[in-house]
């Protein structure tokens, strides 16, 4: 193991998570270099202990009981930009703040991940939940990533086609335990036109706004809805969206709108499925905003998210997220899929 990487024992993970909840982990450790994070593996493989990466906390669910086996907070740095074309391309490590990739692609003016401002979380978290909001997606504009094989401790370079992506979805979520990623390495638009899809943005920045005009409506939007993190926004300590937007088919999606007798917002996808507003349905369901059960409740600002209060307990929460999901699926035969990973604890539990 390398002398610089240290491995603190029961180190308390709630405070490392937006929500706030959850137990320890037995071992932890920060990891700076890949030589460290080698090391880790290595170590942990030798003592037969599993392995947890930890990014930014902010779309994740720690157990109560917390975690017994290693955690390894991902805290290595830097961007490097380049020409290539037409694109301006950006290798940003795993442990960037996803937000200041953002903010520094639209200084440089380069369009891709401007609707994708006020994310939480790490560089390297955003393709594992392949991060979406206002109509773009990270995989869009992911051209490859850098990735330890966690069975051969060796570095290789994954093509976005072999990421797997879906929706809120990649080959990193599903199989947590094959890879580690290192860095991302995305294609931005020089002096490319902002994305406005959705109507609410358009209608927020008018007709040709510039990169940072549309950056600051998704930020100011983001904020109306608790969906930054801010310590004096009690509403903003949750994971965003808990639970991932249902895709069904047409006509699925017509008896689901027959079912609420009133006009329901639907997104036709390409392939012909719709894409319904989780948050519409929860609140058609009867669960209303601001809705408390205990330490925990329905953000006052959107339905979507859910909120730890303070004194509470990852089963309070999953309390509350078994009463939506329940709700939503007597009232629409809708089963909401959450969208955070959770540690240690099994869903729907």
């Amino acid at each position: 193991m390398s002398l610089a990487l240290h491995i603190s024992r029961s180190v308390p993970l709630a405070p490392l998570t937006t929500f706030g909840l959850g137990g320890p982990a037995l071992s932890f450790a920060e990891v700076r270099e890949t030589s460290d994070l080698t090391s880790a593996l290595d170590w942990a493989r030798g003592m037969g202990l599993p392995v947890f990466i930890l990014g930014g906390g902010s779309n994740l669910v720690v157990a109560d009981e917390g975690f017994a086996g290693l955690v390894l907070r991902l805290r290595t740095r830097g961007r490097r930009w380049s020409e290539q074309g037409r694109e301006l391309v950006v290798e940003a490590a795993a442990g960037e703040a996803w937000d200041d990739v953002v903010a520094d692609a639209v200084a440089r003016n380069a369009a891709g991940i401007e609707c994708l401002s006020g994310i939480p979380g790490s560089a390297g978290a955003a393709p594992v939940q392949n991060i979406g909001a206002y109509g773009q997606e990270v995989a869009s504009v992911v051209r490859q990533v850098r990735v330890l094989d966690r069975r051969s401790l060796e570095e290789r370079w994954l093509d976005a086609d072999a990421c797997g992506f879906g929706y809120r979805d990649s080959i990193f979520r599903r199989k947590p335990e094959r890879f580690v990623i290192l860095s991302v390495a995305l294609g931005l638009a020089k002096d490319g036109a902002p994305s406005l899809r959705y109507p609410e943005l358009a209608a927020a920045v008018g007709a040709s706004p510039p990169l940072g005009a549309v950056r600051d409506a998704v930020l100011a939007l983001r904020r109306k809805k608790g969906m930054v993190v801010d310590a004096a926004d009690p509403d903003s300590r949750s994971v965003g969206s808990f639970f991932t937007n249902p895709i069904v088919g047409a006509a699925v999606a017509d008896e689901i709108a027959a079912r609420a007798g009133a006009e329901m917002p639907r997104y036709p996808l390409p392939d012909g499925r719709v894409k319904l507003a989780a948050a519409w349905l929860i609140e058609r369901a009867g669960i209303a905003k601001g809705l408390r059960m205990g330490p925990v409740g329905v953000s006052a600002k959107h339905a979507l998210a859910l909120v730890h209060h303070g004194g509470g307990k990852t089963a309070d929460l999953l309390r509350l997220a078994r009463h939506v999901r329940q709700t939503v699926f007597d009232r629409f035969g809708v089963s909401l899929v959450p969208e955070p990973v959770f540690l240690g604890v099994a869903w729907p539990g």
